[in-house]
């Protein structure tokens, strides 16, 4: 790679590791993850971390992430700009989607795996659990979104852009 191509890489790196966008989104996913970990760390008494890459739950991380980088941008770039307006759009999206698609998805593969047991008694046949855990609550949106809102409030106060 020519060094000039590398100097543009390594300001893009760099660009990326100051943005406060990009930081507030991570951070939103990142606690909200941290959030259910330790809540069933309590509520089952063991510590998973596997847990860290499931769906699902309290608060909800997708919501929290949105929000945060929409927040953010409204902080950065204000609240009548037009970018703010698609990332509240896609905020909107994210929770609809959370709470509805991703949550009947759930619900369907709870019963697919009902008859699979069924199947699996009858035949002796084993079969693969599906995932049952992939939407969430309204509660669990509304968490996550009021998380978000707040992370990045705190990621513009202590690393102002």
């Amino acid at each position: 790679m020519p060094e000039n191509e590398i100097t543009h890489v390594h300001y893009m790196l760099i660009s990326l590791l100051h943005n406060v966008t990009v930081a507030s989104a991570s951070f939103g996913w990142l606690i909200a993850q941290l959030i259910k970990l330790l809540g069933v760390a309590i509520r089952e008494k063991k510590f998973d971390t596997n847990f860290m890459t499931r769906l699902g739950g309290m608060p909800s991380s997708h919501a929290s992430t949105s929000a945060a980088c929409a927040m953010s941008i409204g902080l950065r770039e204000g609240f009548d700009s037009s970018v703010f307006g698609v990332a509240l759009g896609l905020v909107a999206w994210v929770m609809i989607d959370a709470q509805g698609v991703r949550r009947e998805a759930g619900a369907q593969a709870r019963r697919l795996n009902q008859i699979s047991e069924e199947i699996l008694r009858k035949q002796g046949t084993p079969t693969e659990k599906l995932v049952e855990s992939l939407g969430h609550t309204r509660m669990e949106v509304v968490v996550g979104l009021m998380l978000g809102i707040a992370v990045a409030y705190l990621t513009h106060q202590v690393f102002p852009a």
